[in-house]
C-alpha cells in the first residue's frame, strides 16, 4: 500500500466575498482531515511573502496544490508572486535545487466559461491543459509530478443550476484520494483534464478512496 502524502494547499482567490463557488471549496478543503490549507490573500495581504516559511511548508509536504479562479487564462496575481520569490534557484531548480523532486503539483480551477469554449474551436480557442502550460513547465523544470488540472467550468452559473455540491463533494473525495497515494501522475498525464483520468481509472465514483 502507498504511503499517506501530505497535502499543502495554496488557496488565491483576490476577492473571495463575491465568489459562489471558491469560497465553498476553500471550506471543504479545510474540512478534510490533515490537509494544510494556506489562504494566500488572507495570509499575505501586502504581498510580503515569507520566503523561509513557504519553502519550509514545501519541505514538509508530498503534494502541492494551486487552487484558484482562472483570470484571464492564468492565476490571480499573488500566485505568480508566490512563484518568483519561493521557487528561487538552489531550492526548487538548479543542480543543487532538488527540494520539490518527487512531489505531486496539481492546480485546482475555476473558470466562467462553459468547457465547451476551451477548445481550439471554441471562443478562448486553447484548452486549459493549453493555457496552464506555464505551470505545467514549471512543475516540470522543479523535477514534479504534474497532474492535469481539475476544474469546473461554467462557474458563474453553476449555483442556480446546481451543480457546486456534487463538484465540492467530487473535490473532497479526490483529496482523499491524493492522501492515500491512490492516483498514477505518469498515466493521469495523457489526460487533458483530471476528471478525464479518474473517470478511466474508476476513481470519480462515490464511495471510492472512503
Amino acid at each position: 500500500m502507498p504511503a499517506d502524502k501530505n497535502i499543502l494547499l495554496l488557496f488565491a482567490h483576490p476577492s473571495l466575498e463575491r465568489s459562489e463557488v471558491n469560497a465553498d471549496l476553500l471550506l471543504a478543503s479545510r474540512q478534510v482531515e490533515g490537509i494544510t490549507v494556506v489562504d494566500l490573500y488572507a495570509e499575505y495581504p501586502s504581498f510580503r511573502i515569507d520566503i523561509d516559511r513557504e519553502q519550509r511548508r514545501l519541505r514538509e509536504h508530498d503534494v502541492v496544490v494551486f487552487m484558484f479562479p482562472m483570470y484571464w487564462y492564468s492565476t490571480p496575481a499573488i500566485l505568480k508572486e508566490w512563484q518568483d520569490l519561493v521557487l528561487e534557484h538552489g531550492f526548487a531548480y538548479g543542480h543543487e535545487g532538488t527540494e520539490l523532486r518527487g512531489k505531486w503539483f496539481l492546480c485546482a480551477f475555476t473558470a466562467g466559461g462553459g468547457e465547451s469554449a476551451y477548445q481550439e474551436q471554441g471562443y478562448n480557442h486553447y484548452s486549459v491543459r493549453e493555457l496552464l502550460r506555464p505551470l505545467e513547465q514549471t512543475a516540470t523544470l522543479c523535477g514534479m509530478q504534474y497532474l492535469p488540472p481539475f476544474g469546473l467550468f461554467g462557474s458563474r452559473t453553476a449555483l442556480e443550476e446546481g451543480r457546486v455540491d456534487s463538484h465540492v463533494q467530487g473535490w473532497q473525495r479526490l483529496l482523499k484520494q491524493l492522501q492515500a497515494g491512490q492516483l498514477e501522475p505518469p498515466r493521469a498525464r495523457d489526460f487533458d483534464q483530471l476528471q478525464h483520468y479518474l473517470a478511466d481509472a474508476g476513481l470519480d465514483q462515490a464511495g471510492a478512496a472512503q
